[in-house]
């Protein structure tokens, strides 16, 4: 089931996405929150008719870097032996359509194409059999990132963090299982042309791996979300640029680049 999050009439709700055709798309507006027992309304309203939105609002994104090799030998990095963390804040969420800001204090905007695993559950010390029960579904992310910032100051909490620099969309699959959001493709455009083409399977350390890593140091709450890191091409972004995160069994996630303020 893809499960969106939408505004219509000033009203928030989420439903589950029907149907194969783009233009033909609707959505059954579901009846509480999907986090728990839910039933679908029977409400039925056309996508072309609302505004998705984040497909979550996460008290917390924990990202990892490095996860696959081609892309940290592009940056001159050595493959870390163990998962490395780091985290940008719920102020940096956007959705599908919501226009990326180009920092004022970055001269090297970059893309960054990766699966995000959005946790269904509350839970801690979570143990690798276990690590399926705790998932939500997927959805497509783009981890933008002040490539220069990133640089100088070496720590990454402004070059990953600033607002509008993790879009999120177009919706949350749940009904792919953990083996194959393992091997799946992930591709990234500019402008309809190709920077990034990679697939899960290609992660130094798997999802399973990301998740116990995790859960071993903080509780992990419904909404939270892991991005999982992103395959080698990262590239620069300007100013008009649209950007397209494609995943195999999920969908497109498009934002296009805009001056800030």
């Amino acid at each position: 089931m893809r499960i969106a999050r939408f505004s219509i009439d000033g009203n928030v709700a989420f439903g589950a996405v029907e149907g194969d055709k783009q233009d033909e798309l609707v959505l059954d507006i579901i009846k509480g929150i999907p986090f728990a027992d839910f039933e679908l309304s029977g409400t039925k309203v056309p996508l072309s008719k609302v505004r998705l939105l984040p497909p979550v609002l996460p008290n917390k994104v924990v990202a990892f870097g490095r996860n696959y090799a081609d892309h940290a030998r592009e940056l001159g990095n050595e493959v870390p032996d163990a998962p490395f963390a780091f985290f940008k804040p719920s102020t940096s969420v956007i959705g599908p359509g919501d226009e990326i800001q180009y920092p004022a204090f970055s001269q090297e905007l970059h893309h960054e194409a990766e699966l995000a695993v959005v946790i269904g559950r509350m839970c801690r010390e979570v143990p690798r059999e276990r690590v399926k029960d705790v998932i939500f579904g997927y959805t497509c992310a783009n981890d933008v990132t002040a490539r220069d910032v990133q640089k100088r100051e070496k720590q990454w909490a402004r070059a990953k963090g600033f607002d509008t620099s993790c879009p999120l969309g177009p919706w949350v699959e749940t009904d792919l299982d953990l083996g194959r959001a393992n091997d799946l493709t992930v591709q990234l455009t500019v402008n309809g042309d190709q920077r990034q083409l990679g697939r899960t399977s290609e992660m130094t350390h798997s999802i399973e791996d990301l998740i116990v890593n995790i859960s071993e140091a903080m509780t992990l709450l419904p909404g939270d979300v892991i991005l999982t890191g992103t395959p080698a091409g990262v590239g620069p972004l300007n100013v008009g640029d649209e950007v397209a995160v494609t995943i195999e069994g999920i969908g497109t996630l498009t934002n296009k680049v805009v001056k800030r303020g």
